[in-house]
């Protein structure tokens, strides 16, 4: 049996489990976007400048891999990276075109085992249909998992059914956090039923518990990923935005997310700390909403770094973010040209554990 190939054991069968994200990092993976892509109409030359701020942050803490479309790009990431005074040496290209950039949900999901002192590591290659199939052709994102478990000689799960990394959420010690509103959605998986659906989550991340919430942010065109609401910050702890204007559509939706945060409980029982965290104020470009959030955040080894928007509430995110990271340096990286494209730094980016 070859490196990649495994038995029909599910890895929580086999000890795996999917690491939070604050656990130690080995790297962060990114796939670059493509000028002909379609996430930044009109707007691309604003977004590569973005991308070199994270990276100029990101490399002082641990090694990034980018997936590029080919050695043409390659070679006009390195310079942009040059000019932006980006150290190169714990940066990493690969050839493993994409054609769009948000590696969070097409990209490998890693998971460890730890036998002793030994840790092994696997990857999950769910399957990746552009959010129920809104942005086709997307079988080159889709295949990223499998170039990845091969360039590292991981063995690879593939559990046959769609699923994306900004859709869940763990804990690291058995609690995942979802939505209906995504999970549930018929352009996703229309023949399993919620129960089917919980058990795949917990044979392919390891978990034991699942606690759902309802509705997305608006603007959202994931139908509803739990990370722009809802993140933990540490094993019994999670921050979840809020919208104070009651005359805001997310208003409603995000109380409802609150009282089930408040009423959820962990995989022993215990209720959860639940921090509120603010929403930028109303962000549009030529009038389609944005869903602009606070919880796209990334946890970085020994950084955090959080999306801001040259709102009034960005300082007050910020702080709220360092009380309850303070072991981490929590950086501000203006976001506005980046949720153009409907996402952040979350979106963008895939933890590799150690």
């Amino acid at each position: 049996m070859g490196k990649n190939a495994l038995s029909k054991e599910t890895p929580i069968q086999l000890g795996y489990r999917m690491p939070a994200e604050w656990e130690p990092h080995a790297a962060t993976w990114l796939t670059w976007p493509r000028p002909e892509g379609i996430s930044f109409p009109d707007k691309y030359d604003t977004v590569p400048p973005v991308y070199a701020e994270l990276i100029r942050h990101l490399v002082e803490v641990e090694e990034v891999n980018i997936n590029v479309w080919n050695a043409e790009m390659e070679a006009w990431v390195r310079g942009l990276l040059q000019k932006n005074k980006t150290p190169l040496e714990r940066v990493r290209f690969h050839h493993f075109p994409a054609y769009e950039p948000w590696c969070r949900d097409h990209g490998p999901i890693f998971l460890l085992r730890e036998r002793g002192e030994k840790k092994e590591r696997a990857v999950v290659d769910w399957g990746y249909n552009a959010w129920g199939n809104k942005y086709p052709p997307f079988d080159l994102d889709d295949a990223i998992p499998q170039h990845v478990a091969q360039l590292r000689q991981l063995p690879l799960f593939s559990p046959g059914i769609v699923m994306e990394g900004g859709s869940i959420e763990v804990n690291g010690r058995g609690t995942l956090l979802t939505t209906e509103a995504c999970l549930l959605n018929p352009n996703r998986n229309p023949e399993l039923t919620k129960t089917e659906i919980e058990q795949y989550l917990k044979d392919y991340f390891g978990v034991t518990h699942i606690v759902w919430l309802g509705d997305g942010i608006v603007g959202d065109d994931t139908d509803g990923h739990i990370d722009d609401l809802t993140r933990f910050v540490n094993p019994t702890t999670v921050v979840t935005v809020v919208e104070e204007n009651r005359q805001d559509a997310n208003y409603e939706l995000l109380q409802e997310n609150l009282k089930r945060l408040r009423l959820a409980r962990d995989q022993e029982g215990k209720p959860l700390r639940v921090v509120e965290l603010p929403m930028p104020g109303l962000i549009e470009h030529e009038g389609q909403r944005l869903p602009a959030s606070y919880a796209n955040f990334y946890i970085a080894n020994q950084m955090v770094l959080v999306p801001t928007y040259r709102d009034v509430n960005d300082a007050k995110a910020l702080a709220i973010l360092q009380k309850v990271f303070p072991e981490r340096r929590v950086i501000g990286v203006d976001s506005t040209e980046l949720i153009w494209g409907l996402g952040s730094f979350h979106c963008i980016s895939q933890q590799e554990p150690v």
